[in-house]
């Protein structure tokens, strides 16, 4: 009997296997180009996320301070009214790491509180020098005593603050058999450390996480009744 019409069966039937786990395999990239949305992660929060709420919860804290905070400075001559701001870092409480979007972040809302006129940041590079200094971690700032202890230490290299600025980061999760919805929460916190006055803004997005097309499937019809 011949047999090599079978062979020939069982030699496409293994490339065409091997040619779809190439496929599942396969790995691509592109530039994204200024008009192109930002990809939005299917595990946890990235670039779709974190930008407009950075956006939204700056241009809120900027248009309050303006109005609430007194705009006489303490470290700059009489007459402007630029107040200057040490900014003391991103703390994460949501349940998903930031991975290297803590770095992001910083640099996000430092850039765009230092375009405001009224304010001007402390370098990041001065601020993380004299947290090693006196050996303070950024949440304990809110105490007076580490507050002049950072206020001295900066100081003495000429960089003196009006404000300390607190960044954090939350998350709430609500679980539908296996799919589920997280609210992301980024608030800032400007802390006037002369008298102890704060401001606080803050800015949330909702993110549906599906675990399957079915899932989501089912979210857009229950959704639109």
């Amino acid at each position: 009997m011949d047999t090599r019409p079978d062979a020939w069966i069982v030699l496409l039937a293994v490339l065409g296997m091997s040619g779809l786990i190439g496929c599942r395999n396969y790995q691509h990239a592109q530039i994204l180009s200024a008009t192109d949305k930002d990809m939005v992660g299917s595990h946890q929060a990235g670039a779709a996320t974190w930008k407009p709420l950075i956006d939204e919860a700056v241009v809120r804290l900027l248009a309050r301070s303006v109005d609430s905070v007194e705009t006489v400075s303490y470290t700059t001559p009489v007459g402007l009214s630029v107040r200057t701001v040490c900014f003391a870092g991103v703390e994460n409480r949501s349940s998903e790491p930031l991975g290297d979007f803590r770095e992001q972040i910083y640099e996000h809302i430092d850039s765009l509180v230092g375009q405001s006129p009224h304010f001007q940041m402390v370098s990041r590079r001065y601020v993380e020098a004299a947290m090693k200094e006196i050996r303070c971690r950024p949440d304990a700032l809110i105490l007076p005593a580490n507050q002049r202890q950072l206020q001295a230490s900066l100081e003495r290299v000429d960089q003196p603050f009006d404000y300390l600025l607190f960044a954090q980061v939350t998350s709430g999760t609500t679980d539908i058999n296996g799919d589920y919805q997280r609210d992301y929460l980024l608030t800032l916190e400007l802390l006037d450390v002369h008298t102890g006055v704060a401001i606080k803004e803050s800015a949330q997005l909702r993110k549906g996480y599906h675990k399957s097309y079915l899932g989501r499937l089912r979210y857009e019809l229950t959704s639109r009744r």
